[in-house]
């Protein structure tokens, strides 16, 4: 291909236009953006400025962009999770390759139908779990199939989503209720779903899991506690989640400290200062953390068994400090141990030295999934240009996750049941 990869976005929020849109600004010599919909006319308005899209190429829903002819080569879809497949199948139908965020969807059956369509299509589906595109999830994959720690037996992963993350998304935010969204363990964690079956390298066979939403509910409001933060709270100073500590005064997410971008970017565009404590005060990111209308789960642990007996386990936090992944497999000659937020990776080959491998620093304030979106937006550019057919993340990779998910997700709310997941994806079948 002579020219840059064209695309179409539905869904010009965080994902959308700073995550995935933003890849054009660094290689406008791969990626060039064509048509975008969105229902905010201030995010229409940005893409026509910072892209170059013309103004009879921005649509109000998707669904509208959708009854365009073909406007592009590749459609990324990062609208919320109820609204990926109907969308999905649509743009297979219309002729576009697909980028999609994840997760596909919170309904397994929508997932496989998915799936099928991609087939029939012969379209690229790439599903946005970024994390196999990190340097530091690949160096961990090339070692494990170089053998350096013999067969893999055991492995333990643990996403750390910070206290001030976990209040913003799931506890105020747009994936507070699975009903509105997906189950966190899905929403969150099918990105560690997805890495851990990729670094096994072999099916997952069944699951357990445990988990609640025990600390974020009403009974649990300190007393003097206000319904939001900005009125009147006598709990304000000594309470972490306050929306003013996080939004403004925060080193990592606050304003005051240079964050012009997520967690920010979402109550308001452009956001500034004045802007923010407008929304703080009146939106729903300023709302007590104990008397939202959340429901997902705050803590959780999934057990797995896979095929040929190595096992896994995986835990996902809101209580923790700061926002990163850390991993240990283990294996018949050695163990890796892996920080993701030092990017670095401890190799111990049994009877042998350590070895340290730093995989450098991570430039930017929240890492970008550890730099797994532009990584991920570069293989997607070369795929298609190239007249590729099946992605490192294709929809079929991806599907596994989710039913490991799903079926984490009934097995918490089935007081810990082992569910067999071939058994499970049948069911989803019919």
């Amino acid at each position: 291909m002579d020219r840059p990869v064209t695309f179409a976005i539905c869904g010009l929020g965080i994902r959308g236009m700073e995550a995935y849109a933003s890849f054009q600004k660094l290689h406008p010599e791969k990626m060039k953006i064509t048509a975008g919909a969105d229902p905010d006319a201030q995010r229409r308005t940005a893409l026509q400025a910072e892209f170059g899209v013309p103004a009879e190429h921005c649509f109000v829903t998707g669904e509208e962009l959708l009854l365009q002819p073909k406007l592009a080569d590749v459609m990324i879809i990062a609208t919320q999770d109820r609204q990926h497949v109907a969308q999905a199948l649509a743009a297979l139908d219309k002729g576009y390759h697909l980028v999609l965020e994840k997760p596909i969807s919170p309904l397994l059956d929508e997932c496989l139908a998915l799936k099928k369509k991609a087939h029939e299509t012969g379209r690229v589906v790439v599903v946005c779990h970024v994390l196999r595109y990190t340097e530091f999830y690949s160096t961990l994959f090339r070692l494990l199939r170089e053998g350096a720690v013999g067969r893999i037996e055991s492995l333990d992963a643990i996403e750390n989503i910070a206290y001030w993350h976990f209040a913003h998304s799931y506890v105020r935010g747009n994936w507070r209720r699975a009903d509105e969204a997906s189950p966190m363990i899905l929403a969150k964690s099918c990105h560690d779903m997805d890495i851990i079956r990729w670094l096994v390298g072999v099916p997952c066979e069944s699951v357990s899991s445990y988990g609640s939403l025990d600390w974020f509910r009403a009974e649990n409001a300190p007393a003097g506690s206000a319904s939001r933060c900005l009125s009147g709270c006598a709990c304000k100073e000594g309470c972490p989640y306050d929306a003013e500590k996080i939004y403004i005064m925060n080193e990592k997410s606050g304003i005051r400290s240079g964050n012009h971008e997520w967690p920010c970017s979402v109550l308001v565009n452009d956001p500034t200062e004045e802007k923010l404590y407008d929304a703080i005060r009146t939106g729903p990111y300023g709302r007590c953390v104990y008397r939202c209308d959340n429901d997902v789960a705050d803590h959780q642990v999934v057990s797995m068994r896979f095929e040929g007996g190595a096992t896994a386990t995986f835990t996902v936090c809101a209580f923790t400090a700061k926002c990163y992944r850390s991993i240990k497999v283990m294996g018949t000659m050695g163990e890796i141990e892996g920080d993701m937020d030092a990017n670095v990776l401890h190799v111990r080959r049994f009877g042998q030295p350590e070895e340290t491998l730093d995989l450098g620093r991570i430039p930017d304030r929240f890492a970008g999934h550890g730099g797994g979106d532009a990584r991920m937006m570069d293989y997607v550019c070369e795929l298609i240009a190239a007249g590729g057919t099946q992605g490192l993340t294709s929809v079929d990779a991806s599907v596994e996750s989710h039913v490991m998910a799903l079926a984490a997700e009934y097995s918490r709310t089935h007081s810990g049941e082992a569910v067999a997941l071939d058994g499970f994806t049948k069911g989803a079948n019919g």
